[in-house]
């Protein structure tokens, strides 16, 4: 201690003689170094006889003495020992254990280490194709309102307080069970590219059918729309569920389309991954395919939708039972977008009484599709005998119509500089 007392530090201490068993004349006459030793060579025997490991000290001497480095001895982990390999990933038990068979069950996940090094600039990762069920609030069912054809009240018929529509053959259809989904069927392709000219293809399903069965799994249209390499994405609601009933709901009412389109911009940017891609969609030029009774919203839109030249193309499959002065009142009007009807023995009185009208007012009509769809491009299409109704969306003139009509139409041109002019018009 510094400044103190030199007896008080020694007080009660053992002199290193009585701790060694030594004669205490031999620490009062050697060297201070040797005192050092004499004390050092009975602890390290003490320990050794004890069957302790190496003092520190003696550790570091035997690393010196063999020329070995610590390094040499304890090598540093490497990167394989501290992170496994695919092949030596951890095994994970699956969440479920319900039964015997997911109890044996053994599932192998791979890690994978992320890179520490900085990415710039910091780019958007790749867009994946994304298809979903979205409920809007502007979607055709349910409908409180008037049939426009009698004035009427869509809904009917009650019993008690449950109530319905009776349609045109007199079947009765519950609105708790047939107009009660206001779902849509949005889809946006993989290959999608918002900052390039783009349409939204509404699609309007015939009856007796529901979106995921019919729509998505059967007829395949956001399969047809992906495949076909057009810059489109898909809005599809949901009508009448699974019955034989052609009404429009909310299609009926004037701004409806309009309406739909902008609820449906939120959510298809969402999908798209880019929430600022709302404006783009919600302005985005239309192209609406009606099939089979999806005839009557389509000629609704067109007429009362309040879209105005927006809509950049209408397909009909085999879907001409009605409101020929719409259709043709379209043609006649939009002379810068295309028209094509295709049909079957079924609708074809209706559609050549409809061709004869367009023709009426001096345009030209024609009979196939086998090059580009050009602006003003009126074409009506018999298909062969042995095609029948039902499979008409995925096999008509040729196979998967839908994906043929988006890939004629996107080899104009002319057509993508109009959508794109479209666009932009309509957001002024």
């Amino acid at each position: 201690m510094v400044g103190g007392n030199p007896k008080s530090e020694s007080h009660g201490r053992v002199a290193p003689a009585e701790r060694s068993g030594l004669p205490r004349h031999v620490f009062s006459r050697a060297p201070r170094g040797f005192s050092f030793l004499a004390l050092l060579i009975p602890l390290s025997l003490t320990l050794a006889h004890c069957g302790q490991s190496p003092a520190p000290a003696s550790l570091a001497a035997n690393v010196q003495g063999s020329g070995d480095t610590f390094d040499d001895r304890f090598p540093r982990p490497q990167f394989k020992d501290r992170f496994p390999t695919a092949a030596e990933s951890f095994q994970q038990r699956p969440a479920n254990t319900a039964d015997a068979q997911n109890r044996r069950t053994v599932q192998t996940q791979s890690y994978r280490v992320a890179s520490l090094a900085p990415v710039v600039p910091y780019q958007r990762p790749q867009h994946e194709g994304q298809t979903a069920l979205i409920g809007l609030k502007s979607s055709a069912f349910p409908y409180y309102g008037n049939n426009p054809r009698t004035d009427a009240p869509f809904l009917n018929v009650s019993n008690g307080e449950r109530r319905g529509h009776r349609s045109y053959s007199g079947r009765v259809f519950w609105q708790d069970e047939t107009f009660n989904d206001n779902r849509v069927l949005m889809h946006v392709p993989q290959h999608f590219d918002v900052n390039k000219p783009g349409v939204i293809v509404v699609f309007f399903h015939g009856n007796g059918a529901t979106l995921e069965r019919d729509v998505r799994d059967r007829q395949r249209v956001p399969q047809q729309i992906s495949e076909s390499g057009a810059n489109a994405v898909l809005l599809a609601p949901q009508l009448a569920v699974d019955a034989a009933d052609s009404s429009a709901g909310k299609f009926w009412q004037p701004g409806a389309l309009k309406r739909f389109i902008n609820e449906s911009a939120d959510h298809l940017a969402q999908l798209y991954g880019d929430p600022n891609a709302a404006k783009t969609f919600a302005n985005m030029p239309i192209v609406i395919i009606g099939y089979s009774g999806g005839f009557v919203p389509t000629a609704y839109s067109l007429d009362v939708g309040g879209v105005g030249n927006r809509i950049r193309g209408v397909v009909l499959l085999d879907a001409v039972y009605g409101e020929l002065d719409k259709f043709a009142s379209w043609v006649a009007n939009n002379r810068s977008g295309f028209f094509v009807s295709a049909y079957t023995h079924y609708t074809q009185p209706r559609d050549r009484e409809l061709m004869q009208m367009i023709r009426d007012k001096g345009i030209a009509v024609s009979d196939d599709m086998d090059g580009p769809l050009r602006p003003g491009s009126v074409v009506f299409l018999k298909t062969p005998d042995g095609v029948t109704h039902r499979d008409y969306v995925t096999h008509a003139w040729t196979d998967r119509p839908v994906r043929d009509v988006l890939a004629k139409m996107s080899l104009t041109p002319s057509l993508t500089r109009f959508a794109s002019s479209s666009s932009e018009t309509s957001s002024r």
